[in-house]
């Protein structure tokens, strides 16, 4: 098997974020809104998770939406079977059923349980608010998190180093996720952004300014894929509004829904902008808590690839529990593709070739704690067990280890690192150099 030294390609990796010459982008999943860094975060729960608790309390309103939620189930396949896919399924079964009668259920019967499951989507989501209960009138009403909570999110890190990290070209985070974390982190540090939005009152989706990479040509931006909390179609302008988290509509991909000012849904527009960054040169696109299980975001990005550019995607893939093998999908879009690189917790691909992150020399303490930021040593083999050419002492040193950074909040202490230690004014000394 072949073998790759960690401590290069984070030196690879270090240089293309301090480069005025790159485009940074990171494509953030579900795993993102997974991470903590103590009691007080916010995590969303992923989406198998997400799926199973609403279903549960779904079906306690009518019976018979299990047997058509079973139904559906055979339909997708258990794989296949989450809450995006039950939802599309739904609206567009709403949409042509007319006067009939489909799994079991009438028109009137998909409109309740659409609404009931975007009920329960929007709840699980709305890690942003906190229930509080007025003492004088013993009424519960809901708040937006205090700042104490939002300064103890990963997510505020990360734009803490958006923040610190002086760059020629914004970085451009795109997301599958409906929460509003990004935000608040965002916002916390008082970072502007930009996320397909215009207005005020009635904020609406701009298509043209998503397409034009000349649009705030400073400000992050911030693109969520798969919709978010806050997206209502307005049947009066047939617009896509941002409004009120609290209303009753979200939009959720892949929505049939469309709207009359553009040929486009919101959601291809934003994978458009997805695609347009990778046919830029230089671009590098960093996925994070992103597992490659959403065929029509792969198609984008292997296909963006293609073009005759000087692109490149790094997929931080976290494994730790299944560690994935060569037959494994994402490796396999790797080993086809020699602009994906695929960085798991053992093992990674690179350059087409499949191998396993190994140390080439044994650190010393100096050394041991830049590696601690992204490699967890394995310990120490006892060379009874396991016969050794190289020892030191009386165990035996293999080089093997984890590599952490796949894990969102690994990767942004990584990322505060660099900006704490001056790392980036350090690299970039070097490169001018």
């Amino acid at each position: 098997m072949n073998s790759y030294d960690p401590s290069e390609y984070i030196r690879g990796i270090q240089q293309i974020l301090i480069s005025d010459k790159k485009k940074i982008g990171f494509l953030f999943g579900a795993g993102s809104s997974l991470a903590w860094k103590n009691i007080k975060s916010l995590t969303v729960p992923a989406i198998g998770k997400m799926t199973s608790e609403i279903l549960v309390e779904v079906v306690k309103v009518e019976p018979k939406f299990e047997i058509a939620l079973d139904e559906i189930k055979e339909e997708l396949g258990e794989a296949n079977f989450n809450i995006e896919t039950i939802l599309s399924n739904l609206e567009q079964k709403f949409s042509f059923i007319g006067k009939g009668i489909l799994n079991s259920l009438d028109k009137n019967d998909f409109a309740r349980l659409i609404t009931e499951i975007k009920k329960g989507v929007r709840e699980k989501v709305s890690v942003h608010h906190i229930n509080l209960c007025d003492i004088t009138s013993k009424k519960e009403f809901r708040q937006i998190v205090t700042k104490d909570i939002v300064s103890e999110l990963v997510q505020t890190d990360f734009a803490n180093w958006i923040g610190q990290a002086e760059r020629k070209f914004p970085i451009e985070i795109f997301t599958t996720n409906y929460d509003f974390l990004f935000e608040l982190g965002l916002e916390h540090k008082e970072i502007p952004y930009y996320d397909g939005f215009c207005g005020s009152l009635r904020a609406f989706f701009n298509p043209e300014s998503v397409e034009d990479f000349r649009f705030l040509p400073k400000q992050t931006k911030l693109w969520k894929i798969h919709g978010s909390l806050g997206w209502h179609f307005d049947k009066d302008t047939e617009k896509i509004l941002r409004v009120s988290p609290d209303d009753d509509d979200i939009l959720i991909y892949p929505s049939t829904l469309k709207y009359k000012d553009s040929k486009k849904q919101p959601y291809e527009s934003l994978l458009d902008r997805l695609s347009n960054f990778l046919k830029q040169d230089d671009a590098i696109l960093i996925t994070c808590g992103y597992s490659w299980g959403d065929e029509h975001i792969n198609s984008r990005i292997i296909s963006a690839l293609k073009t005759n550019t000087t692109s490149h995607v790094i997929g931080l893939i976290f494994d730790k529990f299944e560690q994935i093998n060569e037959q494994s999908k994402v490796s396999k879009i790797g080993l086809d593709n020699p602009k994906i690189s695929i960085y798991a917790s053992r093992n990674a691909v690179i350059g087409c070739n499949f191998g396993e992150w190994t140390l080439k020399s044994e650190p010393s303490k100096e050394d041991s704690v830049n590696i601690d930021l992204y490699f967890d040593e394995d310990a120490a083999i006892d060379p009874k067990e396991e016969k050794k050419t190289e020892t030191k002492g009386e165990e035996v040193w293999t080089g093997k280890g984890e590599f952490i950074l796949p894990d969102f909040s690994r990767l942004v202490r990584f990322l505060n690192s660099m900006v704490s230690d001056n790392e980036i004014k350090k690299l970039g000394e070097n490169v001018k150099k």
